[in-house]
């Protein structure tokens, strides 16, 4: 493996020079902002604790700052960008800064949201620096479509950062919170300020660490039946979860049925639960759903 050496990665006169080589201005739209900072991308990499042995599969590639970074560290590395101009100079620019380590690098041309598969081995750690637009949806559907995928650290905006690590009975934990959590455990992992982006962004950023849990949230509900009491629980937030839960039981009595054998006060409120009493939920509201079509 290439030692790392600076003049590989991409530093602010690098980015421009790219961005501008390829007629290519950072859009709102995508919520693109390239990281212009070879020492970030390094804290990154470095965060991430990505090994020798692995297959990194980063979203959201852009210009190929972090992409270089990752070549110099991972086995392998596969980028997924929906940016057809983007797309399309990555390899070039892989190919020209980090010769040696090109055979070890792939393209997905497509939205995150669709990647179904991955060339090559399966990924083992994801790591991306991801539109803040998009990020929660993203990150969800890569870690439920890769179950191989054992660690990821993300750069989100800073304020989806603290939702993502939000503990329960914070103030800003919530869906995206929990339905992490389903599949890992999450926490904040530093903190990355504005000047490290080209265009600098008028918000902060954060880094959000997620280790794949060693064993699944033990239960006989699905993830979409568990996902479905999360989604009508915060719908509503204010509301009691006997009240928040009523449309999705079928009736407020149903709700307190499903949330008493649960072992949940129909009292409480959604941001006071953890992952493993909404799945407990979920559980008995498919008893309770039993019985009252078996009284039927």
């Amino acid at each position: 493996m290439s030692s790392p050496t600076s003049d590989a990665l991409l530093g602010p006169a690098d980015v421009r020079e790219l961005a501008g080589a390829l007629g290519v201005r950072p859009t709102k739209q995508r919520g693109q902002n390239f990281v212009i900072d070879a020492n970030t991308v390094r804290r990154i990499v470095r965060t991430a604790d990505v090994r020798p042995d692995d297959v990194v599969v980063e979203v959201g590639p852009g210009l190929g700052s972090l992409t270089l970074a990752l070549l110099e560290a991972a086995d392998r590395v596969v980028a997924v960008e929906i940016d057809d101009v983007l797309a399309g100079a990555l390899p070039a620019t892989v190919a020209a800064r980090m010769p040696e380590r090109a055979g070890r690098f792939s393209l997905v041309h497509s939205d995150a949201m669709r990647v179904r598969d991955l060339p090559g081995p399966a990924p083992t750690a994801l790591v991306a620096n991801l539109p803040y637009n998009v990020a929660v949806p993203v990150l969800l559907h890569m870690l439920e479509t890769f179950p191989s995928i054992e660690r990821t650290l993300v750069m989100v905006q800073a304020e989806v950062a603290d939702r993502l690590a939000a503990p329960p009975g914070s103030k800003v934990y919530g869906v995206p919170s929990v339905k992490a959590n389903w599949y890992a455990d999450v926490k904040r992992a530093g903190s990355i300020g504005r000047n490290v982006f080209w265009p600098a962004p008028n918000v902060d950023s954060g880094l959000v660490s997620l280790t794949r849990r060693a064993e699944p949230i033990r239960t006989t509900a699905s993830r979409r039946e568990v996902f479905a009491v999360v989604d009508a629980a915060f719908a509503q937030r204010r509301k009691t979860l006997r009240a928040a839960l009523a449309g999705w039981a079928g009736s407020p009595a149903a709700a307190e049925t499903a949330l008493v054998a649960a072992g949940v006060s129909p009292q409480a409120r959604g941001e006071s639960l953890t992952v493993e009493e909404f799945a407990r939920i979920a559980e008995h509201a498919q008893h309770v759903q039993h019985k009252e079509s078996a009284a039927k």
